[in-house]
């Protein structure tokens, strides 16, 4: 296990392995005074698993909003896929967020008048993209979706609806999927199927994912977790167990108290 206390220049650039997501010197404060983000600098190379942690309060949520265009910072360079969205008009983020960011969220986020079916296909129809029918097949049938696409939400367990939200934010063949607490709303058992399910899409398919999340044996599943505290990247761990990121934020909780 390798931990550094701040990303250095080159972290994980690699020239066979392309950065699917670098943030450079990115900042962000709210209400003029309360900095959120305080130069913070990431680089995510294709085809890996990140998780990003932290206290509450330490600006994890407000990292993953601005990575992901749902949010832009004051100051800084995002780049997804080598396209610059830390400054793009509200429309332009829209368009760039339909075509090449997929969204996981804690509470599903399924319309419960479309089938399955029509929910994964949904981030298509919006962006007036045609489906890949050879694509979306695989891929529903990988996740294990095949026979319940005909099936509304409200028929399914949380780990179904769970893994639908994920089979959408993958419709676009998306450059990151950024996960937001992706099993805080499922039990243990449940929770490790969809992580194993994200790891495999990792591992398996090349997808990059970048998940925040307050668990540390969730964060585990991942390549690297980046801990945030105060507005900034705290430490930055290489494959650490659950129990080495669990004192991490014992300390920081401890610290803040």
């Amino acid at each position: 296990m390798t931990t550094l206390t701040k990303p250095r220049p080159g972290l994980h650039e690699d020239p066979t392995r392309p950065l699917a997501l670098l943030l450079r010197d990115v900042t962000k404060t709210y209400d003029g005074a309360h900095k959120t983000l305080d130069h913070v600098s990431l680089q995510v190379p294709r085809g890996s698993f990140l998780a990003i942690m932290g206290p509450s309060g330490s600006g994890k949520s407000t990292l993953l909003h601005c990575a992901a265009g749902l949010d832009s910072p004051d100051s800084g360079e995002i780049r997804i896929g080598g396209t610059d969205i830390a400054h793009l008009s509200e429309t332009q983020r829209t368009r760039s967020r339909r075509s090449r960011i997929g969204f996981v969220f804690q509470a599903y986020n399924l319309l419960p008048s479309l089938t399955v079916e029509e929910n994964i296909t949904l981030p298509l129809r919006l962006a007036g993209t045609d489906a890949d029918k050879q694509w979306l097949r695989s891929l529903v049938d990988r996740i294990g979706l095949g026979d319940l696409l005909h099936r509304r939400p409200g028929g399914l367990s949380g780990g179904q609806q769970q893994r639908a939200a994920i089979a959408r934010s993958l419709a676009a063949r998306p450059e990151v999927v950024f996960a937001d607490e992706p099993t805080g709303a499922l039990d243990s058992g449940t929770a490790a199927e969809v992580l194993d399910l994200l790891r495999d899409l990792v591992d398996e398919l090349g997808q990059t994912v970048v998940m925040v999340t307050h668990d540390p044996n969730a964060a585990a599943r991942a390549h690297a977790t980046a801990v945030v505290a105060d507005g900034r990247i705290d430490q930055y761990f290489d494959r650490p167990t659950a129990d080495e990121l669990a004192r991490r934020l014992t300390h920081l909780r401890g610290a803040r108290a």
